[in-house]
């Protein structure tokens, strides 16, 4: 993919704060707000702009991203392109946010979509997930069934026994859809091994990350019958490698690896490695999930509802219809 050296720009960067509808939960962790950091890049009258939730359990916050942009925002001004991008940097919320700006910066001076730059086929809506946070199984259920038009759900667990009535409780609710269950590392080996009758029985078709960072081991001889995706193992292309054997899918988030040029290397690497992809989000509003669709065009599954937990969203958003998210150009890119 080539990109432009791009000189003499304007770099505004802030945290913005986006309250949510409820509180919500997965393990170990409750959000009442999403905060973001928004990065705009000016450039002979056209802005490209772009944003970062970052990575919570990497201590990587909208705040910490704020300040190594504004550190930087000399050097930023001076020039700098997508690919010199990838050295200034590490991954993380702060590359993510500035390289997506970088992006849709590069796409209104060129008048080529970032899709095209980057190489992909013009885009098509894609079928996402709805999430259910990690709540009583009533509640989740409702939740469910108040997504209408879902066509696939993801529940929030904690490794709690519970966990088994949150799963049957919504797929009696919803008998029809795709269902995964994400444990953000939140379960021990023996109680995936007593969940997964349940796991079974009720048709749940991925896994998400059962056990912590570090202990990827447990899956060593593990013959699951439902595919496992690992979302906070892997962070970035490096991390592939040591997947094989024991995860089924990658899923990919633009915080995590640093914005879509890896993104989009992830999933090529993903798959030459013989694992499925999935593309996900740290939340975030619509100009988050609009890079994070371009991704998708790659991925067999889809997780990009972060907006639909959001009071209020960006003045054009994605839309959500029958179960898919569509991301109008104007949005972004």
């Amino acid at each position: 993919m080539d990109c432009m050296h791009i000189k003499s720009l304007k770099l505004q960067v802030a945290v913005e704060q986006w309250p949510l509808i409820t509180p919500f939960r997965i393990t170990g962790y409750t959000w009442h707000v999403n905060n973001v950091v928004m990065v705009s890049l000016e450039k002979d009258g056209h802005v490209g702009r772009g944003e970062g939730s970052g990575v919570y359990y990497r201590q990587d916050t909208p705040a910490l991203a704020l300040k190594k942009l504004e550190s930087l925002k000399a050097t930023i001004e001076a020039g700098i392109s997508r690919e010199s991008l990838q050295e200034l940097l590490p991954p993380g919320g702060a590359r993510n946010a500035l390289e997506c700006a970088l992006w849709d910066l590069e796409a209104k001076l060129t008048g080529r979509p970032a899709w095209q730059m980057a190489g992909l086929n013009e885009p098509k809506p894609l079928l996402t997930t709805m999430t259910c946070g990690a709540e009583t199984p009533e509640k989740m259920a409702a939740t469910a069934l108040a997504y209408k038009g879902a066509r696939a759900i993801k529940l929030k667990l904690t490794g709690e026994p519970v966990d088994a009535d949150r799963i049957r409780a919504v797929r009696l609710a919803c008998p029809n859809v795709w269902l995964a269950v994400d444990a953000n590392q939140g379960f021990t080996r023996d109680f995936l091994e007593w969940l997964m009758p349940v796991l079974v029985e009720t048709h749940v078709e991925l896994i998400e990350q059962p056990f912590a960072i570090g202990q990827e081991k447990l899956l060593d001889g593990f013959q699951s019958p439902i595919p496992i995706a690992a979302d906070e193992s892997v962070q970035s292309r490096v991390d592939i490698p040591e997947l094989i054997g024991r995860f089924d899918v990658v899923n990919i988030k633009l915080d995590k690896c640093g914005g879509l040029t890896e993104g989009l290397a992830m999933a090529r690497a993903a798959h030459e490695a013989g694992l499925q992809t999935m593309v996900g989000n740290m939340t975030g509003t619509s100009l988050g999930m609009a890079p994070a669709c371009l991704v998708g065009q790659l991925c067999e599954v889809v997780d990009l509802d972060g907006p639909v937990f959001l009071k209020t969203d960006r003045d054009i958003a994605v839309q959500y219809s029958d179960g898919f998210i569509t991301c109008p150009p104007e949005l972004w890119g």
